[in-house]
């Protein structure tokens, strides 16, 4: 037993050498993108999906695009606190990176898409960002375009009278869908061997990461692939002073009819709904306040942080997690105090910078 035990451990040694040695590849660190049955990607599909996200038209106003939050430049986020649509108007969430958004399972940050082209749908038909009243006006607006029009013949062989909501959302998903980011410092360390890829102090932040920090917990480094995220939802305590004052009469409807979601959303203001994360969603009293992980990945291009863009800094991000989060009766056991010192948070923070990627060239 004791040698089928060693040779085991030597074989999983010489797998992880060969992973470590491997030639760095444009997705190194990520798995490969597939796109679903119901929407297979082509060259013209994925054009007409980028015409699509960055057209102002499609707004109530001429003036908002999908890439109006999601700035290439800005590593498909937008800088701000909060995500501002139609004239100036603000929304309660970060805009969050769609960057390596084809491995997510879920989208928004309480989860409540399914889908990229779910997703893509959402903000055009939003009162605060696009601002459109409904499918039809949507169409509308494509269909009087002459490029659209024989774009959307092509590519899906229908006539202009047959474009729905859902042959532009696939187009846009598809876009999405080559938002592909890799090749990090990180990845060239630990996949192709590249010794000197990090820092010491990356180095160092690293083994936080995986062990004091209990960071990988939830964003997650697999031994062939990295997505930073476990595609769960935590409650890490981030903005739930706001729901404190109104805790005991949200339980006690709760307990009344725990199905009865518009009188529970009826105490709360729209502030105040929007720290209810994933239980607005999922109606379960034991997910209130939980939202989904985020990628780690060009998290140093992302600033703002968190689901209400609460922190600026990835020092005061540590620094949150440090001190175990915001004490309520939800906090994931996850989050507890660390008690690292002032170093150990520097390599911390120098680690994550090491993060960034490139885009992978279609």
């Amino acid at each position: 037993m004791q040698n089928r035990l060693l040779l085991c451990k030597l074989c999983l040694v010489l797998f992880c050498l060969f992973i470590r040695n491997v030639e760095a590849g444009p997705l190194l660190g990520l798995k490969p993108v597939i796109a679903p049955a119901d929407n297979p990607s082509t060259t013209e599909k994925i054009a007409l999906g980028k015409r699509l996200f960055f057209d102002k038209r499609l707004s109530a106003n001429a003036k908002v695009s999908c890439a109006s939050c999601h700035q290439p430049d800005k590593a498909f986020s937008d800088g701000l606190a909060k995500a501002t649509g139609i004239n100036g108007m603000v929304g309660q969430r970060n805009t969050p990176t769609i960057l390596n958004a084809v491995f997510y399972t879920s989208f928004f940050h309480d989860g409540r898409a399914d889908s990229l082209e779910q997703q893509a749908l959402g903000p055009l038909l939003n009162p605060i960002e696009h601002g459109l009243k409904d499918h039809q006006q949507l169409i509308s607006l494509v269909t009087q375009d002459s490029y659209y029009r024989t774009q959307f013949k092509t590519v899906f062989s229908i006539n202009p009278d047959q474009i729905n909501q859902t042959h532009i959302t696939q187009a846009i998903a598809s876009y999405e869908r080559t938002l592909v980011n890799a090749n990090s410092a990180f990845d060239r360390y630990l996949y192709a061997g590249d010794d000197t890829a990090l820092t010491e102090s990356a180095k160092r932040g690293l083994r936080i990461f995986q062990r004091k920090g209990n960071c990988a917990n939830c964003h997650e480094i697999n031994f062939n692939h990295a997505l930073f995220t476990d595609n769960r939802f935590y409650n890490l305590g981030v903005g739930f002073e706001k729901l404190d004052g109104k805790l005991l009469k949200l339980l006690k409807r709760y307990k009344q009819n725990p199905n009865d979601m518009s009188a529970m959303l009826s105490l709360f203001s729209d502030a105040e709904r929007s720290e209810l994360g994933r239980f607005a969603v999922t109606g379960k009293l034991d997910t209130l306040g939980q939202f989904k992980t985020p990628t780690l990945r060009n998290i140093a291009l992302t600033a703002p942080y968190m689901h209400d863009g609460s922190m600026q800094t990835l020092e005061q991000v540590v620094d949150y997690y440090d001190k175990g989060g915001y004490p309520n009766p939800f906090l994931d056991p996850a989050i507890f105090p660390l008690r690292l010192t002032e170093q150990e948070k520097t390599d911390l923070v120098s680690f994550l910078k090491s993060l960034n990627g490139t885009m992978l060239q279609n």
